[in-house]
């Protein structure tokens, strides 16, 4: 397994309160640790991710800003300038007060004897699982400058498919918020006029009239109690999402979606397989490859696959042979890891797997907009039919009472 970081607050030999940080494969491992130097320890737990004001209040950090922190770390560090120096310049030089705040607590971290990873682990929010796994894999290799070089063009390509993403979803959200606030004003002020007018000439309303103006009136009496329970079902999710259980619920959900299925398919291999390669170059052990990519992965569906992967091989068993029981894993990433397993070539084959599913993922982006389409059309029509119907029903039948 590999070591995770735990802050510590315990009691020493002479009684009084120490603290400090701990390396350890799980919270067990720390407290066995720490008793084994003389220590009590009364609190573990992992480091909190530090919020600075500028990460709050200030611009977001893009990933254009995180790759050339990376990119300047590295080329400072293969120029044999120290840690903390390489920090300290890259604080001093940033244009980013974010990048500037996050260099300088760094600076301090690494200076008071925390490593690369513990460091950066504080700010897991702005770096990312990726990030965080890729550089624990280089920090225990010890090939950390060639390493961050590919980091920082893997930070590119990431955020070159999220804009990609983002810029596909960004028609069916318009389209969506577009649709939902004329549907609540037909909804709450237009099918009630009608609905009164058609009550003052003696006409029954239809059911479909009665409900939708029903449903209209009651957002506008109690608009409050809609914005508030639309309110606690956003915070709700967002407490939820820092759950396992619950993000492990939502990704099978997410997972049953056919178009978004086969993105976040394509981008947590084409991660899984960068991660692993480069851990694997680094000279990590096999089990703390598969550990580590399947965490960087951010996918509890993938995460879960690579624990049972980890038990097969840990047991003895082969990566081919345990391969088959990954249900994630697609037939061609499985076969091509069998053949890099095989012919001793498996950092190769992952350069593959993240050229060929970055590749994929980034056509399937493209088109995703040009998918989900005609489903907005189709729901777009039958909201209007909905509410042309509630509309000229009653129509129809106080024409005939004319007639």
């Amino acid at each position: 397994m590999s070591a995770l970081s735990f802050e510590y607050i315990a009691v020493g030999r002479d009684g009084r309160p120490q603290r400090g940080v701990v390396s350890a494969a799980n919270r067990q491992e720390a407290y066995r640790r720490l008793a084994s130097d003389g220590l009590v320890p009364t609190k573990i737990r992992k480091p909190k991710a530090k919020l600075s004001f500028a990460g709050m209040f200030g611009k977001r950090i893009r990933p254009q800003e995180i790759a050339h922190f990376t990119y300047q770390l590295s080329v400072l560090l293969e120029a044999r300038i120290p840690v903390v120096s390489a920090f300290s310049s890259i604080a001093d030089q940033a244009s980013h007060p974010g990048i500037a705040d996050i260099a300088r607590d760094l600076a301090r971290e690494v200076q008071s004897g925390r490593s690369i990873t513990d460091a950066l682990d504080r700010h897991r929010a702005v770096f990312g699982s990726v990030y965080l796994e890729t550089v624990r894999a280089a920090e225990l290799s010890g090939n950390m400058i060639s390493v961050l070089a590919h980091l920082a063009e893997s930070v590119e390509d990431q955020g070159e498919m999220r804009r990609l993403i983002r810029g596909a979803a960004l028609y069916p959200a318009t389209v969506v918020v577009t649709l939902t606030v004329a549907t609540l004003f037909l909804v709450t002020f237009v099918v009630p006029r009608f609905a009164s007018m058609f009550e003052a000439r003696g006409v029954d309303l239809p059911l479909l009239t009665v409900v939708l103006m029903t449903v209209g009136e009651s957002i506008k009496a109690y608009w409050y109690l809609c914005l508030g329970g639309l309110l606690s079902l956003v915070l709700a999710a967002r407490v939820g999402w820092r759950r396992e259980s619950f993000r492990q619920r939502a990704d099978v959900l997410f997972h049953r979606v056919p178009v978004l299925r086969d993105v976040l398919i394509g981008m947590s291999i084409s991660r899984f397989a960068g991660v692993f390669g480069i851990a694997l170059r680094s000279g990590v052990g096999l089990l703390d490859c598969i550990g580590m990519a399947g965490r960087a992965t951010g996918r509890p569906l993938l995460e879960a696959d690579m624990k049972k992967l980890a038990d097969q091989v840990r047991r003895g068993g082969r990566l081919r042979d345990a391969l088959p029981a990954c249900s994630y894993l697609t037939g061609f990433t499985k076969q091509l890891l069998s053949a890099g397993e095989e012919a001793a070539e498996l950092p190769k084959m992952c350069e593959i797997l993240t050229r060929h599913y970055s590749r994929e993922t980034r056509h399937k982006a493209k088109n995703l907009s040009t998918v989900i389409e005609p489903v907005l059309i189709a729901a777009l029509t039958i909201v209007v039919l909905i509410v042309a119907l509630a509309i000229f029903l009653p129509m129809w039948d106080m024409a005939s009472i004319v007639g």
